[in-house]
């Protein structure tokens, strides 16, 4: 649905999203600082060799959390209108799309496709492909100065950050009980 008072300026509109934006980049950056602490204590568990379950796994949600933290600062940031958050919004989504296409590519090669659980499949596959989609079509939506597209935004890099605290615990408690080989 179209802004029906097209004088109405970004700003104006994201004013109200403006603590949830912040309170969202905040926790996100420190979920990444976070993150580096559990590849520390758990660095034993990847190997070198095998980058698929190290890019399907633990680099998804550094990078989860990096969008999220990215997306948050492009809609605080001042000064814009309506087409360029939309469009670094849209980037955001198809980067994201991006490397879990090149995660699919490896965790196929390397086999591990076949031994991923479904649970795990639905988490670390099909939600987060989900979640940068709906982030890409609300940066389409912002660009078209469709107000509604920022709750659309907020839903999706909510949804994003679901995902990313579920898989980063997983893989964080994985890798702290695995046994060394």
């Amino acid at each position: 649905m179209q802004n029906p008072d097209a004088a109405q300026t970004f700003a104006v509109v994201l004013g109200h999203w403006h603590e949830f934006y912040a309170l969202l980049g905040t926790a996100s950056a420190t979920l990444v600082g976070l993150l580096f602490v559990a590849a520390t204590v758990g660095s034993g568990a990847f190997s070198g060799v095998r980058t698929a379950p190290l890019r399907m796994f633990l680099s998804a949600s550094v990078i989860h959390f990096s969008t999220i933290l990215i997306v948050c600062l492009i809609v605080l940031a001042p000064g814009y209108g309506w087409i360029s958050p939309g469009a670094l919004i849209v980037g955001c989504g198809v980067f994201g799309l991006g490397y879990y296409g090149l995660a699919w590519r490896d965790a196929m090669r390397d086999g591990l496709a076949k031994a991923i659980d479904l649970d795990d499949r639905v988490w670390y596959a099909v939600l987060p492909v989900a979640g940068y989609l709906f982030e890409a079509a609300s940066g389409v939506a912002m660009a078209m100065r469709i107000s509604e597209s920022c709750v659309a935004l907020a839903l999706s890099i909510g949804f994003l950050l679901v995902v990313g605290i579920r898989n980063a615990w997983d893989i964080t408690v994985w890798s702290v009980t695995r046994k060394p080989e």
